[in-house]
């Protein structure tokens, strides 16, 4: 009688024990349960560009009424998809979404709550918090590619010249091979002209990264550029937003202020934080620029002349040793380009002429 007392007590523990374990899983699994989102088309990855679209959806698990998908594309930034002015995709009644999709070669899609604002372009990938409900980030379909370019000879190296068109300085522009070429000296000129009404520019790419040392570039004449023109020769790491693209610039422009006084500039990324960016007037004539860079430092100079030797008269130095970036992929860029400007838009065409580039280990 006992015995069947104790069986009976431990019977009733033991399918109480078995309840509050499956109580607990249940809950458990409830308060893991959330918002998801898949992807059931990808686009490939490319280098992105105004000229190429593709489609990417998905389909969203858990969502709330009110809340939208918004895609971010990298290609360099994040580029909110597909215009800065549409980029809420709404959820259909079927839990689907889709959206056409300028290239990159990752892509980010955003579960966003009513009154989240997104940012034209982010440096590194959007992250969950606040209104940002979810994200789910995806690389794109097959081996990344880069948006081709002409083959450029230029000072015994080999150059890239750009194709497809960019935003760069605000505003988009168009960028056509024949705006840079190299002349019988070996010079290389590079032209901003207008096409269909709008500008066309010019940028070429060294096809491989350099690293600690010095890179010089001898220019002519820049002292009569219009403020909205841009002359730039920077690094620039397509693949590290986090690391600020490993940017730093010599560039010569009023950044379409007529009434500025300087005309040129050194820099690194980001250029808000003070103490990033040093302005300086480049007067006329052919001036050499170079940057010397090393470890935890980066030193610019200008001198007048075709030389950074000798007895070449200083215009202006300054040097960097904080936020200087380590080498990565980074790749020196030439450009030539126009930015956005309501008081002094660009109303002629333009061109320089870039006599030599050199590089010092």
């Amino acid at each position: 009688m006992k015995l069947r007392m104790v069986l009976a007590v431990l019977l009733r523990q033991a399918l109480l024990l078995l309840f509050c374990i499956a109580l607990t899983s249940c809950q458990s699994r409830q308060a893991d349960t959330g918002p998801s989102i898949e992807f059931s088309k990808i686009p490939p990855a490319a280098q992105g560009g105004r000229e190429r679209v593709d489609t990417i959806a998905g389909r969203v698990s858990g969502a709330h009424p009110g809340q939208q998908i918004v895609i971010y594309a990298r290609s360099g930034p994040w580029w909110v998809q597909p215009w800065p002015d549409r980029p809420f995709i709404p959820i259909r009644a079927d839990s689907t979404w889709s959206s056409e999709t300028h290239l990159g070669f990752e892509y980010a899609a955003l579960l966003v709550d009513p009154g989240y604002h997104p940012p034209p372009t982010m440096d590194v990938a959007p992250s969950q918090g606040g209104s940002i409900v979810l994200v789910r980030t995806v690389k794109g379909v097959g081996t990344p590619t880069l948006a081709p370019t002409k083959p450029l000879k230029f000072s015994g190296y080999d150059w890239g010249v750009r194709t497809i068109a960019s935003d760069r300085g605000g505003t988009n522009n168009l960028y056509d091979p024949d705006n840079a070429w190299t002349d019988a000296s070996g010079a290389l000129h590079m032209r901003i002209t207008k096409k269909s009404d709008r500008w066309s520019c010019a940028q070429v790419v060294l096809n491989r990264s350099l690293g600690y040392g010095t890179y010089v570039v001898v220019v002519r004449d820049t002292s009569r550029l219009e403020p909205a023109a841009v002359l730039s020769m920077y690094t620039f790491d397509e693949w590290h937003g986090d690391r600020y693209y490993r940017e730093m610039d010599v560039e010569i422009s009023r950044w379409g202020d007529a009434a500025n006084k300087n005309n040129a500039q050194y820099g690194i990324q980001p250029f808000y934080v003070p103490g990033n960016v040093a302005s300086f007037t480049a007067p006329s004539g052919t001036l050499t620029h170079s940057m010397r860079w090393e470890s935890g430092r980066v030193s610019f100079q200008t001198v007048r002349g075709a030389s950074i030797g000798g007895e070449a008269l200083l215009v202006s130095e300054h040097e960097f040793t904080s936020g200087v970036p380590s080498p990565g992929q980074e790749r020196i860029q030439l450009e030539f380009y126009v930015i956005a400007s309501d008081k002094n838009p660009l109303r002629k065409g333009s061109e320089v002429v870039i006599e030599k580039f050199e590089y010092l280990p």
